[in-house]
């Protein structure tokens, strides 16, 4: 299958049609994982993180696939196990092709990503739920107090405060390249 009829069916919402197609390049990814010291379990999951984060791409609009599927997986098939090794010296940073910078970026910004989502699970299911009225839900102060029963606005305000800056010093504590 060519890569225009797989991002056909990533356009019209038919994801497990083109993951299959994508699964067609495992053995190659899987080939370049072993090459450099991993193991079959390594491989799949160096291809599940990239494959999340092509999926991811291809939901921004700004998104522009510059290279064939077979391409971009590897590219940042290779970043991911060498992110997953720490192994990125100052000269192969500077080797980069365009294109492997712009990739390399993709997996420093869904690592930055994964980082945040877990700094927001660490914190207690009360700052979950407060911050996702104000963020996700777009509920004002005055209806978040009433409904997680603070006794003022400005005490929800102080809250949500509080909670953004526990997941803050998490997310800073925790992310490190």
């Amino acid at each position: 299958m060519n890569d225009k009829k797989i991002l056909e069916f990533f356009k019209t919402e038919q994801r497990e049609k083109a993951f299959k197609a994508l699964y067609r390049l495992y053995p190659r990814i899987e080939k370049l994982v072993l090459s450099k010291g991993g193991k079959p379990s390594d491989a799949q999951d160096v291809f599940q993180e990239a494959l999340i984060i092509l999926n991811r791409n291809l939901e921004k609009s700004d998104f522009k696939l510059t290279a064939s599927f077979y391409t971009y997986l590897y590219s940042v098939s290779r970043f991911v196990w060498k992110d997953m090794q720490n192994k990125f010296s100052t000269q192969e940073l500077h080797d980069l092709k365009d294109d492997e910078v712009s990739n390399f970026h993709h997996v420093l910004e869904e690592k930055k990503y994964r980082f945040a989502e877990n700094a927001f699970l660490e914190l207690g299911e009360r700052c979950q739920k407060l911050l996702q009225l104000f963020y996700l839900k777009r509920i004002p102060f005055k209806e978040i107090a009433v409904t997680m029963q603070f006794k003022s606005e400005k005490i929800a305000k102080n809250q949500k405060y509080k909670c953004l800056k526990k997941a803050k010093d998490i997310f800073h504590k925790n992310y490190q390249f």
